[in-house]
This record gives C-alpha cells, structure tokens and sequence, in this order.
C-alpha cells in the first residue's frame, strides 16, 4: 500500500508538470500504480497490469523516463519473489514501446539505455532482497534450532547423569542397608528367642535402617521421574492427535521387553515422530515394530515418512540423531537415519531383545 502511494504520487506529480498530459493519462498512471498495492498476494498479474497500463500511458502521452516507475515496482517485486524471468520481460515490452512510439534521436536513444539499466538494476535489486531474506531466515532457523539443540542437549545430559546417581545408590547404598536392616532384623530375633531383653540400641538401628530403606525408594523414584512413561502405541496416538498423519503396524510376537530395550524403543519412535512433524512438512508416516523370535531375537523399529527430504542434501546430525546412535549403541544394536531414495526420510533400528527383564 505505500509503495503504491508514493509512485502514484511522483508519477501523478511529474504528469502534472506536463501540459500534454489528458485524463487518460492520469488515470492510467493511477490504475497502474494502484496495483502495486497487491504485489504480495499476485505479484505476476500486478506485473502484467502496470506493464499493460504503462506501455499504454507511454504510448499515448510520450513522456520522460519517469513514467517508468509503476513499471519498475512492479519488476522489482516479481524480481523479489523469485519471477526473474517474467520481470525482466515486462521491463523488456515497457522498453520496446517506449522506444518504439518516441521520435527516433540520440536522446530518445539515451533515455532507452537509462530505463534499460533502471530496469536491470529492478531485477538486480529483487534478487539480492529475496536472497537477504532467505538468508535472514535461514539464521533465525538455525538460531532457533541451535538453542534447541543445546536445550535437549542439557536436559539429555541432566537425565543421564540422574539415572547414573540412581543406578549408583540402588547397587551401592541400598545393598549396605539392606545387609545393615538384614542383621539388624536377624539380633533382634535371637535375643527374643533366648528371651533376653532386646537393647535399644538395637530396635533403633533396625527401625532406622528401614526409614533409610523407605526413603532411599522415595528418592530413587524421583531420580527415575525422566524415564519415558508409556509405549510407541501412546506416541502414535499423541501424534495423531497434533495432526500428524501416522500409520503403526506391529509384527511378531509382542510381549514385555527388557528394560534398556523398552526405553530406547519409545525414545526413538519419539525422536523419529518429532523430527518428521518438525522436518517432514504434511507427510504420511509409517512406524513398524517387529518383535524377533529366538534367543537371538531382536526388535525392529522402522519410521519412515514422504516428506521433503532429498537424498542429495543429507541432514546434518543434531543431538536428537546422535543421541538415537548412542542409545543403540549402548545395546549392541544398529542404527540407520537417513533420506529414502524414493524422497523422504527413514529411521531404522534394531535392538537385540536378550533376556526379559
């Protein structure tokens, strides 16, 4: 809308001053400019429109170089939106009738070579605009995935170092008092049993070791608060319900996993889900889960989507990636993220079940 006030205005101004100028002239020098006003939502057509409009106004009334401007907006936008080809003919057909019906000398020729490098200089300007914009959005992108890269990356750390606290107290501190209650326990009984007064000292260790018990239990739950609650089944659900477009199948056998298995399994049908609803665009998503049989039986965790991943460009691996490699990893398993050839972006795991747990 400003754009068009203010070449409406300089060309309706510099017609003023031209004593040929008819009321045609005028309003075509106004419908031209008046469509620039939408140059976001249709820059082709307003292209087309003030091209028509002012080749017809040059046409007509002969004027100077400035009544090129609605013509130039109009280039400069479509330029700006990537329709470089369609600019520069616009510029080309304005140029053409402006040579055309001008009087044949050096300064018509003149003026011609300065509206050609206005016109170049239009598309030029389009271009380096639409590609500062890409740019721009590409940073605030790569910002925004940054911080939430380091985010994951904190709270991976913070949950891991909580469950390492937590295995750490139930193998060491909860074995000591256990064995502590146990012989507890077991005095307290012999001196009933030979009927001798029970010290105490020793009734309060024993009801001391089993506060400490209780409250051990109470303070591992809460280190374990992080562990992944539910199953692949409820992820899909959850998904579905945010909008995304996802199919689950499972195969085999399916029956209770071992712990670190079961764990690993939900977090990387979650991370595969958030990337496809976050990278994928409106895709279809597909998740498999094949239970192995056998002793050497293994789980099968197959996530793919037809999203606009392009095997060519390979996405860099971020924490969430990196962090699926580590947990297969850590189970003697492997791992495959990658584009599929046919578009879109698979996830394939496999995880040795061993024994349940």
């Amino acid at each position: 809308m400003v754009l068009a006030a203010v070449v409406g205005a300089l060309g309706m101004g510099v017609a003023a001053f031209d004593e040929g100028t008819t009321a045609l002239d005028h309003t075509l020098i106004a419908l031209a400019s008046a469509a620039l006003a939408f140059h976001r939502a249709a820059p082709r057509a307003v292209l087309a429109v003030a091209t028509v409009l002012g080749t017809a106004y040059v046409v007509h009334a002969h004027p100077g170089p400035l009544s090129a401007l609605p013509v130039l907006g109009a280039v400069h936008t479509a330029a700006r939106v990537g329709h470089r080809g369609v600019a520069a003919a616009g510029g080309a057909v304005f140029l053409a009738g402006y040579v055309a019906t001008g009087p044949g000398t050096q300064n018509v020729a003149e003026r011609a070579g300065l509206l050609a490098g206005w016109f170049l200089c239009a598309v030029v300007t389009g271009l380096a605009d639409r590609n500062w914009q890409a740019y721009l959005r590409q940073t605030e992108q790569r910002a925004l995935e940054a911080e939430r890269t380091r985010e994951e990356a904190a709270l991976r750390r913070a949950g891991e170092e909580r469950l390492r606290i937590a295995r750490e107290l139930h193998d060491s501190l909860t074995h000591s008092i256990s064995i502590v209650k146990l012989q507890a326990g077991v005095a307290v009984h012999l001196a009933r049993k030979r009927g001798d007064e029970v010290p105490p000292a020793l009734l309060a260790i024993q009801e001391a070791s089993g506060e400490a018990m209780r409250e051990l239990r109470s303070a591992l739950q809460v280190l374990r608060a992080d562990e992944p609650s539910g199953t692949p089944a409820l992820l899909v659900e959850r998904a579905r319900a945010a909008g995304l477009a996802v199919d689950l199948a499972v195969t085999g056998n399916e029956r209770p996993l071992p712990r670190a298995v079961d764990r690993a399994a939900y977090r990387i049908v979650q991370e595969a889900l958030t990337n496809a609803a976050r990278h994928a665009g409106p895709a279809k998503v597909r998740v498999r889960l094949g239970y192995g049989t056998g002793e050497a039986g293994e789980l099968t965790i197959d996530v793919d989507d037809d999203g606009a991943a392009d095997p060519a460009r390979p996405p860099v691996p971020g924490t969430g990636l990196t962090g699926m490699r580590e947990r297969v990893a850590a189970l003697g398993g492997t791992l495959r993220a990658a584009p599929r050839t046919e578009g879109g972006f698979s996830v394939r795991a496999r995880l040795p079940l061993g024994e349940t747990v």
